[in-house]
């Protein structure tokens, strides 16, 4: 199975496994990550998600260059949607996503990582954008997102040159929540999905709206931009669930309504 996906303890579990390949998405891997993320968002009992590649050396290398598609370049722009690499990058998701990236995040798998809330890397891991060394650009986020999320004359540095930059890099620019050794990844990550799953469910949706879905608003039209998933926080049982525990100096119990 390209991609392994199993949900315990409300926490979604995404790995793209094809590690002979360094997790390199083909046409199949695509159909079924956009199946695996509609099915996340359809799920209220997850609260966050976490996208991995399967194996040490890869978390993804990108699209499967091996396979013929028959699409130009122009027809697989017009046709990026929910799936794949787009599918994390750049659809509205509601539920929190952290990337757990074990190894090269190149191309699309960069692009993925960027769409993720929270990025945790092992100290061996390296990222790029290496589309322009074979004639492609990188049109599933990196070419939007990357500017934005690091500074820009470093964000076209690596996608002009296809460079790769190393972990402990990417953190100095502020791209990594956290580095550590591939020995300490998956404590580092599960530490990380806890302080989330602590938290209200539809505050961390509406957190993740608002700053996604404003950040190209001016400030006071950012403030007042009414998003649902804000609206559904404020309206919620778990807004006075958290209250009420606080003063009871008890754990909340949130149901996610």
């Amino acid at each position: 199975m390209s991609v392994e996906f199993e949900v315990s303890g409300h926490v979604a579990r995404v790995t793209i496994n094809r590690p002979d390949s360094l997790n390199a998405v083909d046409s199949a891997t695509h159909a079924r990550l956009a199946e695996v993320w509609d099915e996340v968002e359809r799920k209220p009992e997850i609260r966050c998600a976490v996208l991995t590649g399967a194996g040490t050396r890869a978390f993804c290398a990108g699209a499967d260059l091996k396979e013929e598609t028959g699409l130009s370049g122009m027809q697989y722009w017009k046709r990026i949607s929910t799936s794949g690499f787009s599918g994390i990058a750049l659809r509205r998701m509601s539920t929190p996503v952290i990337a757990r990236v074990n190894g090269l995040a190149l191309g699309g798998g960069l692009e993925m990582v960027l769409g993720c809330d929270i990025v945790i890397a092992a100290d061996t891991a390296r990222f790029g954008l290496p589309e322009a060394k074979v004639g492609r650009v990188p049109l599933d986020g990196g070419m939007v997102l990357l500017p934005r999320l690091m500074p820009r004359n470093i964000a076209m540095g690596m996608m002009m040159t296809g460079q790769l930059l190393e972990a402990s890099e990417m953190e100095r620019h502020g791209l990594l929540n956290a580095v550590v050794s591939p020995e300490q990844l998956d404590e580092e990550t599960d530490r990380w999905v806890a302080e989330l799953l602590k938290c209200a469910p539809l505050s961390l949706q509406a957190i993740k709206a608002v700053a996604r879905q404003t950040a190209h608003l001016p400030l006071q039209d950012a403030f007042q931009y009414p998003t649902r998933e804000l609206e559904a926080a404020l309206n919620s049982s778990d807004a006075d669930e958290g209250v009420a525990a606080f003063r009871d100096k008890r754990a909340p119990v949130w149901k996610g309504n």
